[in-house]
């Protein structure tokens, strides 16, 4: 009989792990895909991003979508998301809408994804250098937390951080720590 593979999170576990630390949620989201989207010299992209649904927002800037979200990552290149189910295979996806115009890349397993909600700006504060007060919802940026290079972006529902999935189990830790530092 044929061995059965169970696919495991970036935290090592079958399914995705819910923290609550008092008012704060921290949610490990293993049910989006991501492809890194970048323009090739002497191309526009923006009819077949129109075409597709794909947002391409401008620097600092995420955008949410039907079926393709997007978060800038640098000047002519994004990261697009989507959710797993039906994109798993999200780079023939956008393949197909983008061609020879753009350089797509598989990040799915690269990265891991925590959607942190409730009192967020007092534990983000101690994580990073990212004001959040002021970053309104649609924020995009890289930073550092804990020594690591990680994206957030402000979401209505509270924060994303993208973090390398090599280093999931100490982002979780980190965000777990000032959490628990702001009561």
């Amino acid at each position: 009989m044929a061995e059965v593979w169970q696919g495991l999170t970036a935290l090592g576990a079958a399914g995705p792990r819910v923290v609550e630390v008092g008012a704060v949620h921290i949610v490990e989201r293993d049910d989006v895909a991501l492809a890194s989207l970048a323009v090739r010299r002497g191309h526009d992209l923006a009819a077949a991003a129109k075409a597709a649904g794909v947002p391409l927002p401008g620097a600092g800037l995420a955008a949410e979508g039907v079926p393709f979200g997007a978060f800038w990552m640098t000047p002519d290149m994004w990261m697009i998301e989507a959710d797993y189910g039906t994109h798993g295979d999200i780079v023939a996806a956008l393949k197909l809408a983008f061609g020879d115009a753009a350089s797509i890349t598989e990040q799915t397993d690269g990265w891991v994804r925590f959607d942190i909600s409730g009192p967020v700006e007092p534990v983000m504060a101690r994580l990073c250098n990212v004001d959040f007060a002021r970053a309104a919802v649609g924020f995009a940026a890289r930073t550092v937390i804990e020594h690591t290079g990680c994206y957030v972006v402000v979401r209505a529902a509270g924060v994303t951080v993208y973090g390398p999935r090599s280093s999931a189990q100490s982002l979780l830790h980190a965000v777990e720590v000032a959490a628990r530092s702001v009561g």
